[in-house]
């Protein structure tokens, strides 16, 4: 028997979903003599069945799944007119489940199961019970947006295995720190801290002559530089976010730490990439707080002669 979706199920990839203009009524019985007399390519997993603007859902599986098309041996009807939302949204990526969560949540409708929407290049897939994972995502700021949180969202836009994930900005602000602890000269670690106006500020990274009032706004890394240039250690108040996300457990949380060089750590919730991220330490990170294995490395395609096809079938 066909199971109920888990909420956020999509058709992946896509090419399993096919969509039916049908003059029928929309009701299990007529849907179920409709498509008991056709045949399914072997890939279809959900059908959209649409009738004078009213929509339908159906999970079937085909009698032959080695055969190019056979049967419908099995269906059942997720979601009729009542329940199922047509959305069409020209900027969606329907292979991506963020992408579907945000255009159904956009028009979210009290008792819809089944948002099926048309999106870029008009393809077609759809979310059920819609209901994104919260990412919560802690960073230094400024600048605006924050790197990592930019990095993430790319990612997420990017990683069609991901489940839909919203990512939540939990900032660590340089310039309220420096209101919060009143100085005569402040020593940030770098020009990216992006913030000099109305403050007495140095920055640790162009190694500024020492200034023995100055308060230090930087992590146990900007610490060790210090004591390397200035043989001290500086008065100082701590912006690692690392350090911060360690006191707010139990959400899912990205964060970043200087002392990490390469590659991630994952403690629980908590996943942590190197303050100098690259693209692929972020996909690997937000994965692993969703759940995810690792994407597997692409790997070159075997030989082939000319003019000779693919092993495999579509």
């Amino acid at each position: 028997m066909i199971a109920e979706p888990a909420a956020n199920t999509i058709t992946r990839p896509y090419r399993g979903l096919s969509l039916q203009d049908v003059d029928i009524p929309l009701t299990a019985r007529a849907i179920g003599t409709l498509l008991r007399q056709r045949e399914i390519y072997r890939r279809t997993a959900f059908i959209v069945l649409r009738n004078n603007g009213e929509t339908a859902l159906v999970a079937v599986r085909p009698e032959d799944p080695a055969s190019l098309f056979s049967p419908v041996a099995e269906l059942r009807v997720l979601s009729g007119p009542a329940t199922t939302a047509w959305i069409d949204e020209p900027s969606a990526d329907v292979s991506n489940a963020s992408a579907l969560a945000a255009a159904a949540l956009a028009r979210q409708r009290d008792g819809v199961l089944a948002y099926v929407v048309q999106g870029l290049f008009e393809h077609v897939n759809f979310i059920w019970r819609p209901a994104p994972l919260t990412i919560r995502v802690t960073e230094v700021v400024p600048p605006h947006p924050p790197k990592l949180l930019a990095m993430a969202q790319q990612a997420v836009d990017y990683d069609e295995d991901l489940p839909p994930v919203t990512l939540v900005l939990d900032s660590v602000d340089v310039r309220q720190l420096m209101a919060d602890h009143s100085a005569p000269h402040y020593l940030l670690p770098c020009r990216g801290s992006g913030v000099a106006a109305g403050y007495e500020v140095s920055f640790l990274d162009c190694h500024p002559a020492y200034h023995p009032d100055w308060l230090l706004i930087g992590c146990d890394r900007s610490v060790q530089f210090h004591e390397h240039f200035y043989g001290a250690q500086p008065r100082r108040v701590d912006l690692c976010p690392r350090a911060r996300a360690a006191r707010q457990p139990g959400e899912r949380l990205l964060t970043k730490c200087c002392l990490l060089e390469r590659d991630i750590q994952v403690d629980g919730a908590t996943a942590v990439v190197p303050w100098g991220a690259n693209l692929d330490e972020v996909r690997s990170a937000l994965r692993a707080l969703c759940g995810i294995p690792p994407a597997a490395s692409p790997q070159a395609a075997p030989y082939r002669p000319a003019g000779t096809a693919p092993d495999t079938g579509p």
